[in-house]
């Protein structure tokens, strides 16, 4: 049996795949070894396994591919400026009510694209949905999807706890548009961590998902972004090189998303616990307003300056120095997913540190770059995840709106 394809896409040898041709071949041919693949405790194990070696191009193809789909009325109007929202929605846990806000609040609904970080298709925490194409049809959007991992289980954490069983099991990132998109592409970003080491065993890579979008006097290239959490700095700028050899070398062009800016390398658990020690050196005031806020200063410096290199602009296209996600260090759920993976002790010394912020650490970890636009009015929406019960995300959403050039609105 092999995989039916849509139409091609272009650019890096990648396919698409419906959304029914996914679902069908996981649960055909991947879904019933997940168990015995899960017992693997790390990538060259799996790699060396009969089974995973019988299945593996199957899987292969499956991550390859993007998924698509055109819910938007044909038509949408020409602008004389164009606002895109870049939100990580943390698997889309909190469907209901992000599409809610999404339908409803005065800025979200005016979004003409979404560049949305970690989206789920058929995951049990996310309640076994296909996020991205949902959103797309309830809001009248055209979309794309871009796997990055194939879970072998529920997740980490509270995850792990989530009722019911995955369906599919993919987890990626999508782009979402009132206008149309075109050549639709994964970038695939490697990996900064062994996704088979830990509870939450993944196939797959971290990937980025790009397309050209038909602006009505703005036409350009966006691309949503999710760096490595798990990851040393220098990989997540190696993320962001590709991520910019994967656009077009010249013209308008935005990225977008979680760039997980932490400062912190946190490829290893003895990385994460030398680094706060390391930081506590600096003052925890000077760090969270000189380097948590501010990673392009020091810490991140270099992602930030390659962007500048490869003609790319970020200071004027968001909100400097404003938060973008918070650790709480009393988060039961924060707590219990990093406790996975970071000693208990690690975090008494945490909490002492944070004794005088409430147990709160602000971090500045989402991001807008630009290349050939005028980017204008940046925002950061904190009221989806702060003093809110549940939090729609753990990250807040990002704003931008791009001016279409005199000439071509006249």
């Amino acid at each position: 049996m092999g995989l039916r394809t849509g139409a091609p896409v272009e650019a890096g040898g990648g396919h698409s795949l419906t959304a029914g041709d996914t679902a069908r071949v996981v649960r055909d041919r991947l879904r019933p070894h997940f168990a015995e693949l899960a017992q693997c405790g790390s990538t060259p194990e799996l790699l060396s396994h009969r089974l995973y070696q019988q299945i593996q191009s199957v899987a292969d193809r499956v991550l390859a591919a993007t998924e698509t789909g055109t819910f938007a009325t044909p038509g949408a109007p020409a602008k004389s400026s164009y606002r895109l929202l870049a939100w990580n929605i943390e698997r889309g846990i909190e469907f209901e009510a992000q599409m809610e806000e999404l339908r409803e609040h005065d800025y979200l609904r005016s979004a003409d694209v979404l560049l949305l970080t970690e989206t789920d298709v058929g995951m049990a925490r996310s309640g076994n949905r296909n996020i991205a194409r949902d959103l797309a049809r309830e809001l009248g959007l055209n979309y794309a999807f871009a796997p990055c991992y194939l879970n072998l289980s529920k997740g980490a954490g509270v995850e792990s706890e989530s009722a019911g069983e995955n369906d599919v099991g993919l987890h990626g990132n999508a782009l979402l548009s009132r206008y149309p998109l075109h050549n639709p592409r994964r970038i695939a970003l490697g990996n900064g961590r062994d996704k088979m080491r830990g509870r939450e065993k993944r196939l797959g890579q971290q990937a980025a998902i790009a397309a050209e979008i038909d602006l009505p006097g703005l036409p350009l290239t966006a691309c949503s972004v999710h760096l490595d959490a798990q990851s040393r700095q220098r990989h997540r700028r190696d993320q962001m090189d590709l991520v910019i050899k994967g656009l077009p070398s010249g013209g308008p062009a935005v990225i977008a998303g979680d760039w997980n800016t932490t400062t912190f390398d946190s490829s290893s658990a003895r990385s994460v616990i030398i680094g706060y020690f390391v930081r506590l050196m600096f003052g925890v005031n000077n760090m969270i307003k000189g380097h948590f806020l501010r990673p392009y200063a020091l810490f991140e410096r270099d992602l930030f300056r390659l962007l500048e290199q490869r003609g790319f602009e970020w200071r004027l296209s968001n909100v400097l120095d404003e938060r973008t996600t918070s650790y709480d260090v009393e988060d039961a759920k924060t707590h219990k997913n990093l406790r996975e993976w970071v000693p208990e002790w690690c975090f008494d010394f945490v909490r002492w540190a944070l004794r005088d912020f409430d147990g709160k650490c602000p971090l500045k970890i989402d991001w807008f770059a630009t290349r050939g636009l005028s980017p204008a009015d940046p925002i950061v929406l904190h009221e989806f995840r702060e003093d809110r019960v549940p939090p729609l995300s753990d990250h807040d959403a990002i704003g931008l709106d791009l001016a279409v050039p005199p000439r071509a609105a006249a």
